[in-house]
This record gives C-alpha cells, sequence and structure tokens, in this order.
C-alpha cells in the first residue's frame, strides 16, 4: 500500500479556442476504475505502455512547485484524505491539456481513505479569487496561465487544501466515456432544458466537430428519465441560461458525474479497458501506477456520499467587477473556507490561515464598491 493509500501524506509527482466548450471534469471513481484497469490489463506504466498502449499524459512538476499554505501542512484532520482536482477545460486537442485552456469546470473529489467515501464539490468557474498569483480575477483563467500547477495553487491558497494530485479532460473524453458506457440515464425537467441541450449538440458540432454534419445529432424529443448518449451529455452539462444559471449547470454536472459512475459500476472490466485506451489521448493527470494499484482491490468500496458548491449558496452573491466581468463573489471568503473544511472533512473546529484572512481582505476590498450597485 503506498502512502496515500494509507492516508499519509507521499511526494507529489512533479506536475484561442473555437468554442468556450462547458465540459465537467469525470468523477474520480470512474476515473481511478479505468486507470486502475488499464494498470491491471495492459500494464500501462507511466510515460507509455507495452504492446503499443500509451498511457495517460503524466504531469511531471516537483513537489516544491506545489503551493500549500504553510499551516495546512501541518493540519492533522486533512492527513486522512487524499483531495484530487478534476478539470474540465475547453481544449480541442491534447497540447491545450497542458495551458492555454480555461478549466471552465472544476471541482474537488476529497476520498476518505479510512471509509471510501467521496465527497464531490464544484468550485465556480466565474468566482473571484487569487488565482495562484496574487492577482484577483475569475478563478477559471488560472488553468490558462499556468496549467494545472497554478490552478491547483489557486485552489489550496484560497481553500486551505493540501491537493497535489489532479485529474484534467477535455469535451471529447467526456463523450467517449458515456458513448463506451452505453449512455447515462438522466432526468430531463422541462420543455426549456430540452431545447437548450439540442441547441447546444448543433453547437459543440460546429465548434469542435468539423467532420460532421450540423445536423448529425439526435434530438432529445420528451422530458423524463431518459438514456442519453455523449454529445447529449456534453450538451446537458452545458446548459445555464435556466433557472439557477451556473449554479444550476454544476448540479447538473455532479448529476452526470454520479450517472457516469452509477453505468461504470454495471459495466465489465474488458469494456472498461477498452473504452480507457480510447480516451487516454484526452486525459492529463498526476496520479501515478503506484497510487491506482493501491485501490484496486477495494475499488467497490468508493462511493459518493454528498456533494455541493463553492462558495455556499447562503454565502455568495454576484456582480459585474469592472473589465473583470460577471463574478460568482464570496461574500466572506473566510467563512466559506469554515464551511468547506466542515462538509469535507468534518472539521467543526477549522480556524483560517492568515494567507486565506488575507485574500478574504483583498476580495472585500476589491468588490464591495460593486456590490450595491
Amino acid at each position: 500500500m503506498t502512502a496515500k493509500a494509507s492516508g499519509q501524506k507521499g511526494k507529489s509527482p512533479k506536475s484561442k479556442k473555437t468554442s468556450r466548450l462547458i465540459i465537467f471534469g469525470l468523477e474520480i471513481l470512474v476515473i481511478l476504475v479505468m486507470l486502475l484497469v488499464v494498470v491491471k490489463v495492459f500494464q500501462v506504466t507511466d510515460g507509455g505502455g507495452e504492446g503499443g498502449n500509451a498511457g495517460p499524459h503524466i504531469a511531471e512538476f516537483s513537489e516544491e512547485n506545489i503551493v500549500i499554505n504553510d499551516a495546512v501542512k501541518e493540519d492533522p484532520v486533512m492527513k486522512g484524505y487524499w483531495n484530487i482536482a478534476l478539470f474540465g477545460v475547453d481544449a480541442v486537442n491534447a497540447n491545450e491539456l497542458y495551458k492555454d485552456s480555461r478549466s471552465d469546470s472544476i471541482m474537488i473529489a476529497s476520498v476518505n481513505m479510512d471509509t471510501g467515501e467521496i465527497k464531490l464539490v464544484s468550485v465556480y468557474r466565474d468566482t473571484y479569487l487569487n488565482i495562484g498569483n496574487d492577482k484577483y480575477r475569475k478563478c477559471n483563467s488560472a488553468y490558462r496561465y499556468g496549467g494545472a500547477e497554478q490552478a491547483i495553487a489557486m485552489l489550496n491558497m484560497n481553500l486551505d487544501l493540501d491537493i497535489t494530485d489532479f485529474v484534467t479532460v477535455n469535451y471529447q473524453a467526456v463523450i467517449d466515456v458515456v458513448d463506451g458506457l452505453g449512455g447515462i440515464w438522466i432526468d430531463i425537467e422541462s420543455q426549456e432544458e430540452i431545447t437548450h441541450l439540442n441547441n447546444y449538440q448543433a453547437s459543440i458540432i460546429r465548434d469542435t466537430m468539423k467532420d460532421r454534419d450540423m445536423e448529425d445529432y439526435t434530438p432529445v424529443t420528451q422530458t423524463g428519465y431518459q438514456l442519453l448518449d455523449g454529445l447529449q451529455a456534453a450538451a446537458y452539462c452545458r446548459i445555464r441560461y435556466t433557472s439557477g444559471n451556473d449554479f444550476k449547470r454544476t448540479e447538473r454536472q455532479r448529476t452526470v458525474l454520479q450517472a457516469i459512475a452509477d453505468q461504470a459500476k454495471k459495466t465489465d472490466l474488458t469494456t472498461l479497458a477498452n473504452l480507457f485506451t480510447k480516451v487516454l489521448d484526452n486525459v492529463y493527470t498526476s496520479i501515478k501506477s503506484d497510487d491506482m494499484l493501491a485501490l484496486i482491490n477495494n475499488i467497490n468500496s468508493y462511493q459518493i456520499v454528498d456533494a455541493s458548491g463553492f462558495p455556499a449558496d447562503y454565502m455568495r452573491t454576484t456582480a459585474t467587477i469592472g473589465a473583470k466581468g460577471s463574478c460568482v463573489i464570496p461574500l466572506d471568503l473566510e467563512s466559506n473556507v469554515v464551511w468547506l473544511h466542515q462538509f469535507l472533512f468534518g472539521d467543526e473546529d477549522y480556524q483560517v490561515t492568515a494567507d486565506v484572512k488575507s485574500y478574504s481582505d483583498i476580495i472585500k476590498s476589491d468588490t464591495s464598491a460593486y456590490l450595491n450597485q
């Protein structure tokens, strides 16, 4: 069993869009299942595989470049958790997985290594935060400027977390995974959702699938619980112009993640292995083979037990912050971070670091004049 699997801190690994696609990071259970299967069945090694099977793109940034607030490194509560960042980026090729793409979906998967329970938190892409370099703007720009390394720094700095691992995917990985699983079951709630879902299917084809005819998709025609294919699922995750806007969209993304997890559990290992071999080129990760293998014997014991969004609904607002555009504002970053640690780790007595207090004060100073307009 590796250091991470035992709940201790291991060495952290080194780690002009045609369309602003709204995609999502694959739920950690599914990622681990498929990576584990690839390692087990095809003996994939970091940086490449045997017999012509290539592995996922493995990050190679050094431990000292991972920014973690000093006091967090000594936090005893988080030592039993493996916190992983999940990024869905608006990349249209493999090179853009690394940088120059905005992470229009940002999630934290926190795995309790004693119980196998997983909690997911969506960090709203437009949240006004320190983006990892002491500049303040929408948090999804961190990935564009500094790739996964800066995006992880953004999460750790603002949220008092100790993330060193991540998984990044682009839209094509999402489509291929859902199609490879035979589709996923989703409840379409309204005619309004149907209209936007079908429009987004055409939009994805127009902007990123130049070899497909604009009408080459299957329209959703009715509400209710139904099987969606990959393109339909990706389009469903993009819907934002309904009641709830971006907050409702991230809820849809988490719903799709759970549906993927449910379907993956019903799928045989060979199918999963073949599927993930297909999507490897659209996956960028820091998770190494030894960490994957440490979980393989107990993978079925891992389950999503709760999910939410950050900032918390009762401690956020929205405002247009000058040229930085419409942002989600944490009314008090400090209080939101306390809530986050209660939600993820059950830490009822958490006290934020001096760093977070400083960022919280700057956010208030930057945004207060805009909140009363």
